[in-house]
């Protein structure tokens, strides 16, 4: 198979996880313990750890980019009242409104911070000695 073909299908693969990620933290993230926002807080650092998976694991910024597009993407669509009006995501409470507005922005956040992150191993290799 060709190494373009290939990383199309990480891409997808990557889009796929970070869709999965996103409903997952959708769902879960008005789980509060207390004035604690368990949920908030296991979704933000679930959809980080995957978002720093794929890039260190690949090297490639774009499989970062796929896994917070599909993060933002799920984020969005699972957030929609559906057409019986219905929602998969209940309404906040008074208290807690800020929670969901957190989660919104929190996906596409993490997504540009670790997409643009600085590749620090070409900076390293620079600063070796040559070796004779």
């Amino acid at each position: 198979m060709s190494s373009t073909i290939l990383r199309i299908v990480g891409w997808a693969v990557a889009f796929l996880i970070g869709a999965f990620y996103g409903t997952a933290g959708t769902v879960g993230q008005a789980f509060l313990v207390g004035p604690v926002p368990v949920g908030l807080i296991l979704a933000t650092v679930g959809s980080a750890a995957l978002l720093v998976a794929l890039r260190t694991l690949t090297g490639d910024r774009v499989n970062a980019l796929a896994g917070g597009l599909g993060i933002t993407a799920a984020t969005y669509l699972f957030s929609q009242v559906g057409p019986g009006g219905s929602a998969i995501v209940a309404a906040p409470t008074a208290g807690t409104e800020w929670v969901p507005l957190v989660w919104t922005v929190v996906g596409p956040a993490l997504m540009v911070l670790v997409a643009m992150w600085p590749d620090f191993s070409r900076l390293r290799a620079a600063q070796r000695p040559a070796e004779s």
